[in-house]
């Protein structure tokens, strides 16, 4: 009966082989716990035997047969998969816990629950499990588990149960058929039960360590290199036993990881993740915070930085608004909010910034010390190359956990001289020549620097000094940055005296946000009005001289003000921020045309129809005068001006396809017309300036240049409630789908309004 019972299971076990494959142990399965693989095996064999015999007398039928066949298959397999081997190689598998179906991820837990948490660590354990007692299984794996903590309690029964022999990184590139950076691999060699540790005592203290072999090829950029490198490089030599007095047992090929820790005098919290970013996250340039529903969200920096990462802002709406609503939204890291800290951002090679105590994302941790005196020294040493060189001994992943970041040696006594000598006064204070951070004081002249003799030249070690003329321009147009409207922002003593002098020139602010680049309606032209505040704020300084290094520094060499504001300013005002531009070049696609700058935080709907029928009307008419008159170019030009006035129009009603859609509105709070909502964002907004048919291969729309923007499928996937959860079927078949390209009628908006 028992037998009878084990068969079942058995044949239960290999109908799920196709997605098991030789994770199946026959010797674990239930089967084995009433009956013996052998007896279970001799027996199925015997029965086997039998069904051959009665097949070759022929009195068994077709399917009898074909049955007798696989079911001989299936038992080759078991006996296969249930012995032992001196030696056991292959290149595994690779399927995180996430991904897995519930067949494969359920038989994991049951049966490899240390390597659980990918297909490739669970096939480590099996192929441990097929070599007898001091058998090897040599394979090819993904290098994450050897310092994830994730894999702790992994690595830990490894190094206690079974002897580390041989190790090789690759790195990425190990492969030629696989580029990028995601697959890194390892070569490693284990054998089953650790002999030195049963017999000696290893762990005690009290025995010889044996002894794990490797090497580091990781740098190496071809798999050519790598195998080159495999036979010819140094092979280092590291203690098994010293590997578990590793944060977290963390395989370090370099050294021991010894010495007080960072993680002893400091906190490393994980970052926010909205579950929405294309709704929750915008550039502070983007959005108007009248509501307060913002907060600033600090970012990644691409290099070390005293202050960087602070471009964004966070849809907060004080931690009750949408955050609670979105799908795989999460408000970590609120315990490191009003602390002194340090940024790091997580890839690459771990670049740093000075945390500013509020919100930031969950590509970055905020480091924060137990004692804030302690401060400059932890800056010193993460902001230097030792730091990234630390965390790499022990964690290669692409992107670094926050939890490592300080499981890392930290010489407190040695990093207080440095910091000491390097800031005697403490860390300075905010500040920055950087337009694209929010506490940019919003001066022209802060990106130059002056001579003695009070000549001005343009710095070239500060990275925006190209950019004093898109300052300017903003300043005439009447943006004000972040700085400039909060008294209480904490802010360096010379950062808020820069702040001081943009007040000067506030005189000089278009009280529209409207400048034609030719002269209309009895106003200047925008070169004369941009060269007047430039002569302002630069003083006596001020010269022809220093206009042509402003233009030099912009690419236009020999030009006036004039083609860079035609030919350049707006494409690189685009690349400048982000591609999400709050100074629009609005034109007719004529040099000699009517052009156009406006801020979009004052282009509501009034200052739309005043740049139609007050500025661009004015242009009109003087053309029509010139044509009267017989002027060269005067019919082109007002031919040009009336298209142009046409495709105004069509944006100032916002009919289809020229309409604003904000998906995650509902019908009733869509835009009628042109009524943008500032904090849906310069992305939603700006569609119908470029949706309008372009005259000319030049422009985008009415726009002088196109944008880097596009109204696809947001990543992720919305909730029921969502109130275009099912629009996704019209496009793909699959509703959820965060889809932006789409278009409402004036019918469909006003019929639910009324």
């Amino acid at each position: 009966k028992n037998l009878t019972i084990a068969l079942d299971w058995m044949h239960k076990e290999f109908s799920d082989a196709p997605v098991l494959g030789s994770l199946i142990n026959p010797t674990k399965s239930n089967a084995a716990n009433i009956v013996s693989w052998h007896e279970l095996s001799t027996t199925l064999n015997a029965a086997l035997d039998q069904e051959s015999v009665i097949a070759q007398d022929g009195e068994a039928s077709l399917q009898s047969l074909e049955a007798t066949v696989v079911a001989q298959g299936m038992a080759k397999a078991a006996t296969m998969l249930a012995g032992q081997y001196q030696w056991v190689v292959t290149n595994v598998p690779y399927l995180a816990r996430g991904k897995q179906d519930d067949t494969l991820r359920n038989y994991i837990e049951k049966n490899y629950p240390a390597g659980k948490n990918d297909l490739a660590t669970a096939f480590l354990d099996r192929c441990l499990e097929f070599c007898v007692k001091g058998g090897s299984t040599s394979l090819v794996l993904p290098q994450n588990w050897l310092f994830l903590t994730s894999y702790k309690k992994f690595r830990e029964k490894l190094l206690r149960e079974d002897t580390w022999n041989m190790l090789a990184r690759l790195g990425s590139g190990a492969f030629d058929t696989i580029s990028g950076e995601v697959v890194k691999a390892i070569l490693i060699t284990l054998s089953q039960g650790n002999f030195e540790a049963e017999q000696q005592g290893l762990f005690s203290g009290d025995a010889t360590d044996h002894r794990l072999r490797g090497v580091d090829v990781s740098e190496a950029k071809s798999a050519g290199a790598k195998a080159e490198q495999l036979r010819d490089c140094q092979v280092k030599s590291v203690g098994q036993s010293e590997q578990m007095e590793n944060p977290d047992y963390r395989i370090a090929l370099e050294k021991n990881i010894t010495g007080e820790l960072l993680e002893n005098i400091s906190y490393s919290y994980h970052g926010l993740t909205s579950g929405d970013m294309p709704r929750m996250k915008f550039c502070f340039w983007e959005v108007s915070d009248e509501r307060n529903i913002w907060i600033p969200f600090q970012g990644t920096v691409n290099y070390p930085q005293i202050f960087g990462g602070n471009e964004s802002m966070l849809r907060w709406e004080n931690g009750q608004g949408s955050i609670l609503e979105l799908q795989g939204a999460r408000k970590d890291g609120t315990g490191a909010w009003d602390k002194s800290g340090i940024l790091i951002s997580q890839m690459g090679e771990l670049p740093v910034t000075q945390y500013n105590k509020l919100a930031f994302d969950n590509n970055t941790a905020a480091l924060i010390p137990n004692n804030e005196n302690d401060l400059s020294a932890i800056w010193c040493f993460c902001s230097s190359p030792e730091f990234n060189l630390a965390v790499r001994e022990v964690d290669q992943a692409l992107k670094v956990t926050n939890a490592t970041l300080v499981k890392v040696p930290f010489d407190l006594e040695f990093w207080q001289t440095v910091a000491n000598k390097k800031y005697p006064n403490g860390l300075p204070k905010p500040y920055t020549n950087d337009a694209t951070q929010l506490i940019f004081h919003g001066h022209p002249c802060g990106s130059v620097v002056w001579s003695e003799d009070r000549k001005c030249t343009i710095n070239s070690n500060v990275r925006n000094d190209a950019n004093v003329l898109q300052i300017t321009i903003a300043r005439l147009l009447g943006y004000q940055w972040p700085a400039e409207l909060d008294d209480d922002m904490e802010l360096a003593t010379e950062q808020r005296e820069w702040v001081e002098e943009s007040k000067k020139l506030q005189s000089f602010v278009d009280n529209d946000g409207i400048v034609c680049l030719p002269a209309v309606r009895g106003e200047k032209s925008a070169d004369d009005r941009l060269e007047e505040l430039l002569q302002v704020a630069y003083g006596d300084a001020w010269s022809a001289t220093v206009r042509n290094q402003l233009l030099e520094a912009v690419g236009c060499k020999n030009k006036s003000l004039v083609f860079w504001l035609q030919e350049k300013f707006f494409e690189q005002h685009c690349k400048l921020f982000q591609h999400r531009p709050f100074i629009w070049h609005i034109w007719d696609g004529l040099n000699d045309g009517f052009s156009a700058l406006v801020n979009y935080h004052q282009l509501d709907k009034k200052n739309l129809e005043r740049l139609i029928y007050t500025y661009l009307d004015d242009w009109i008419r003087s053309q029509s005068h010139q044509q009267a008159e017989g002027a060269d170019g005067a019919a082109e030009r007002l031919s040009a001006a009336k298209n142009l006035k046409q495709r105004l129009e069509l944006i100032l009603e916002g009919e289809a396809p020229y309409d604003i859609f904000v998906r995650w509105k509902p019908l009733s709070e869509q835009p009628i017309g042109w009524n943008p909502d500032l904090n849906d964002g310069i992305r939603l907004n700006i569609r119908p300036f470029l949706s309008v048919a372009p005259v000319s291969k030049k422009d985008a729309g009415v726009l002088r240049a196109k944008p880097n923007i596009h109204w696809k499928k947001d990543r992720g996937a919305d909730v029921e409630s969502a109130p275009w959860y099912t629009l996704g079927l019209e496009y793909d078949g699959k509703e959820g789908d965060r889809i932006n390209d789409h278009h409402l009628s004036l019918a469909e908006k006003t019929t639910v309004i009324l």
